[in-house]
């Protein structure tokens, strides 16, 4: 038993940081405690810690840091506070939090990196999704989302799959299914976003015609709209958002307010990035 249990609760110095955290770290995720034997936080987190890793058996390997006895890695990984916890995967850090955590807390961290059997058949559906065969992909994500219930990335690769085959309805349901806090990530609010898009492009012509409308009457704003939706749709982002701010000049009031809620949503789909700084510029100077 110890030596199982050494395999996977170990001290890691600066003399072995480089086998023990960051090359295991490309076979298994590496959860690294930096503590002090001084500090009580630390004495009320180590138990917990200690807990889940000899109760997941190997699927992470926790890696005691004393950082009065290895200032260097301490230094080295800006663990200026104890107690912090760094997770590694693939030589990184890719997750990390201070001070004592909760059971609950530290296995909500975990669940974001230890692979579970549903994750090897979401790689599986996303080999299937590649060679085009949703409907097969669809069948194992369900498959997986019954087998655990808890991964939630398997409910978002459902999703997203479903939304690649246009079922919309479906994908409405589903999400309106999935906790609050799940509703509330980036990623599904992302989708949200396009699904509202998408609905509007399976109901309209095709963009060629839509542009042809548009120069034989400049005021058509739902021809506008419409072709925003396409443009987005086909993944023209930046030709939608064009499209959606010509629509805002000419005709604010169109389906109340459609452009300029369009272009909120498809800046809130892309997140924090130069393109979007841009287009908030350019929507805030057509509402002026």
């Amino acid at each position: 038993m110890e030596e199982q249990r050494a395999a996977f609760i170990i001290d890691a110095t600066v003399a072995n940081f480089e086998e023990a955290v960051l090359q295991a770290s490309f076979n298994t995720p590496v959860l690294v405690d930096f503590w002090a034997p001084w500090c009580n936080p630390c004495k009320m987190l180590m138990p917990v810690l200690t807990k889940l890793a000899e109760e997941f058996e190997g699927k992470f390997i926790l890696a005691k840091v004393n950082v009065d006895e290895n200032q260097e890695l301490a230094t080295q990984f800006n663990a200026r506070s104890v107690p912090t916890v760094k997770i590694f995967r693939n030589g990184a850090v890719v997750d990390e939090f201070m001070g004592a955590q909760s059971e609950s807390n530290v296995r909500k961290v975990l669940d974001n990196h230890i692979e579970r059997a549903s994750d090897k058949m979401r790689l599986q559906a996303g080999e299937l999704i590649q060679q085009g065969d949703l409907d097969d992909a669809i069948t194992l994500l369900q498959q997986a989302n019954q087998e655990d219930p808890d991964n939630t990335r398997v409910r978002l690769d459902l999703i997203s799959v479903l939304f690649l085959k246009g079922e919309y309805a479906d994908v409405e349901q589903a999400i309106h299914s999935l906790p609050l806090a799940e509703r509330e990530t980036p990623e599904i609010k992302g989708l949200q976003n396009r699904l509202l898009f998408a609905k509007v492009a399976a109901d309209a012509d095709e963009i060629e015609a839509l542009r042809s409308a548009i120069e034989s009457d400049g005021n058509n704003s739902e021809a506008r709209y419409q072709l925003a939706a396409q443009l987005l749709v086909d993944g023209d982002t930046e030709a939608a958002l064009q499209a959606l701010l010509l629509l805002l000049m000419r005709d604010r009031t169109y389906g109340d307010d459609a452009a300029r809620k369009g272009m909120v949503a498809i800046l809130e789909s892309i997140g924090e990035h130069e393109v979007t700084s841009k287009w908030r510029r350019k929507m805030s100077s057509a509402l002026l």
